[in-house]
């Protein structure tokens, strides 16, 4: 079972402005930029192959950034944004603690759209330092 085939891809909800409105009154300075590097990443990954599946998917145990399709494999993405690489840079901001709930919330996810059947899956981060993007697949 092609998993193109259970979802339709869904377009960008930004241009790369930030959104106005409602959505702009509720949404705080910090979660805009995380917004913006989100739409940052998913191009970068876009121009890469892969395909989107869902984006901010929020579960009771955590928030998966952005899922998407490489092939036959549901890559689940946590994208990371840092001004510089003081204490570590983006990449080290995804500490154990903060992996665990992104599978927690994978698992939460892949019990409701497969059942107990998965299918192949990843984990990556995109670190986000300036107009630099380091994509690291299968970083946990």
């Amino acid at each position: 079972m092609g998993c193109g085939l259970l979802f339709a891809r869904r377009e960008s909800r930004f241009d790369g402005s930030p959104p106005t409105g409602t959505l702009a009154m509720v949404r705080s300075p910090t979660q805009l930029d995380g917004d913006l590097a989100e739409e940052q990443a998913l191009r970068y990954l876009l121009d890469a192959g892969l395909r989107l599946i869902d984006r901010q998917v929020d579960r009771r145990l955590g928030e998966i950034d952005l899922i998407m399709v490489e092939g036959h494999r549901i890559v689940f993405v946590e994208v990371r944004r840092r001004r510089s690489r003081a204490f570590g840079g983006a990449a080290a901001s995804v500490t154990p603690a903060k992996q665990r709930r992104i599978r927690l919330a994978a698992q939460s996810w892949l019990q409701q759209h497969y059942g107990n059947r998965w299918p192949e899956c990843r984990f990556d981060v995109c670190a986000i330092e300036g107009d630099t993007i380091d994509w690291i697949a299968g970083a946990f």
